[in-house]
């Protein structure tokens, strides 16, 4: 364990002179077309200028608007770590793009060069059953890595996290936001399976980082290349001890493995170019039970139970999720599922390793049966065939699209919550939010991860009430940081939720942000945007 870090070269030290001193010959009119030229010149690199290819790029799932002047799709480290090196030379900022399956607009860039990880196909997804781990590109769809995972383990293995977005998000983005999925608690996160991550430093340098290896020291590490040391300080602001994707990762007592720097960091320290993640048995067979209930203080109480039942973990599931006020009003097949006038509903998935399916849904039936807030029998639903889970899961992902449908006709746009509150604040701030959306006549339905007390407020405003939606929305976010809580349990920071960094981390977080961003990234290039408002610190972010 050591907190000096020695930088390896990607490019030759000719190389990046070359580049050095061939950027800064060149004037501001002429720079990305003599660029281009360059790149494809010299690293076979191509550097696209035409704007109807960098139009099918900008824009991810935020729909914040963006724009670049250059896009590049590099295939290698090598050509990535040509383009970045460019960049950094020239002062032209850089956005990290691939799947763009992102909500909160990181992969939008405001200007500049668009990096899309989308061709980094290698190193090939490579299984070591012995070990329990693969080694996985960036650029490759997470449910295709995960699917790898079971062939080349003969079904044997299997990679855990599981988002929503996993058809769409790839391993790169995946890593960058710490994305988690159904599963509680930390098994549920990225950041819990990572074993090394290649990072491509905003200077061309790389960092190979296996977990245990580099550990800060007295808060910073000490980056050294060419008889030259970058002292790079580590963000120690508070963070709260609950399922976390709002901004990068800090330690109070200065103390953190570099990986962990990264993950989550929503690229701004560096660019992952390959990782390798641990992996986890797979179990024989799954257990899906759904029930419902008459309305959501018996979930509450239900919740308090089966944390009572589990000790207090709840990482025995791969999955505790919950359907709440209004989630009938826009889901596909919400008969099959809810019981009578039933409002709200509870899915667990529980994973088999030993017990057979009988003895766990005899077990799990006592469990639910005995719950004090009365869970009728008849409306326990296990879910046996692969029809059942394909209602549930067409149930379940037709929330947001028929949500989304409803804006449209209202000329407006859906305004989502992913905060997370300490559990015993869970009630306070679910009773706190409903009556506020209440109190302002707001229609909007509650979904999501209930095993970590993460639940989604999608509001659905009037064309005459969005502003005041968002303000609401301001307000639901004070009280999530007022009760101890975050504001993104796993959609992360990007550039739609940079205040709420600041609301829930304070004016300080921010500057040890921007000083661990300045000691690699000087001019805020890498990233821009995301997480730090590079308008407040237009002294180093701008060329």
């Amino acid at each position: 364990m050591t907190e000096r870090i020695e930088l390896e070269k990607i490019l030759s030290s000719d190389e990046c002179s070359f580049i050095d001193d061939y950027v800064t010959s060149l004037g501001e009119a002429e720079l990305l077309t003599s660029l281009s030229g360059m790149l494809q010149d010299r690293f076979s690199l191509r550097l696209d200028l035409d704007p109807d290819i960098i139009g099918g790029l900008i824009l991810d799932s935020s729909n914040l608007p963006g724009s670049a002047s250059a896009a590049c799709r590099p295939r290698s480290e090598r050509e990535c770590a040509a383009i970045v090196r460019a960049c950094f030379s020239a002062k032209i900022p850089v956005t990290v793009s691939a799947g763009r399956s992102n909500l909160t607009g990181s992969a939008t860039p405001e200007g500049g060069v668009l990096l899309s990880l989308e061709q980094m196909k290698t190193p090939e997804v490579r299984v070591d059953v012995e070990k329990m781990t693969v080694r996985s590109p960036v650029g490759i769809i997470l449910e295709d890595l995960r699917k790898e995972v079971l062939e080349q383990s003969s079904n044997t293995l299997v990679f855990p996290v599981d988002p929503t977005s996993r058809t769409d998000a790839m391993v790169g983005g995946s890593l960058a936001c710490n994305a988690s999925g159904f599963t509680p608690g930390d098994p549920g996160a990225m950041r819990n399976w990572v074993e090394q991550l290649d990072v491509l430093m905003p200077d061309g340098h790389m960092i190979r980082a296996r977990r245990g290896h580099y550990l800060s020291r007295d808060g910073v590490f000490i980056l050294s290349h060419d008889a030259a040391e970058i002292v790079l300080p580590i963000p120690r602001y508070a963070r709260p001890e609950i399922k976390n994707a709002s901004g990068p990762f800090s330690s109070p007592d200065g103390v953190m493995d570099f990986v962990d720097l990264i993950i989550g960091s929503e690229g701004l320290f560096g660019i992952v170019t390959a990782c390798e993640l641990r992996l986890a048995r797979r179990p024989h067979e799954y257990l899906d039970l759904f029930f419902s209930l008459k309305d959501e203080s018996l979930t509450l109480a239900f919740h308090e139970y089966l944390h009572e039942k589990l000790s207090g973990n709840f990482s025995g599931l791969s999955a505790f999720e919950y359907f709440g006020v209004n989630c009938r009003k826009y889901m596909d097949h919400e008969s099959k599922l809810f019981s009578g006038d039933d409002q709200v509903g509870i899915y667990l998935q529980v994973p088999l390793y030993d017990l057979t399916i009988d003895d766990a849904a005899q077990q799990w039936y006592e469990i639910l049966t005995e719950a004090p807030c009365i869970i009728d029998e008849n409306a326990i639903k296990m879910m046996t065939t692969d029809k059942d889970r394909a209602i549930f899961l067409e149930a379940r992902h037709s929330m947001p699209s028929r949500s989304l449908e409803v804006v449209q006709r209202r000329g407006t746009y859906t305004i989502m919550t992913d905060t997370v509150v300490p559990r015993d604040q869970f009630g306070t701030f679910l009773n706190y939010t409903h009556e506020l959306l209440k109190d302002e006549g707001l229609d909007y339905l509650t979904f999501g991860h209930l095993g970590d007390c993460h639940l989604h407020f999608m509001i659905l405003p009037e064309a005459s009430q969005l502003t005041r939606a968002t303000e609401v929305y301001e307000l639901i976010i004070e009280k999530s940081a007022e009760l101890g809580g975050v504001y993104s349990g796993e959609h992360g920071t990007g550039k739609r939720k940079r205040g709420d960094f600041q609301k829930c981390y304070g004016a300080s977080a921010l500057e040890q942000l921007c000083a661990t961003k300045r000691a690699i990234d000087p001019h805020f290039l890498l990233n821009r945007g995301n997480v730090i408002p590079c308008q407040a610190h237009a002294a180093e972010a701008e060329p």
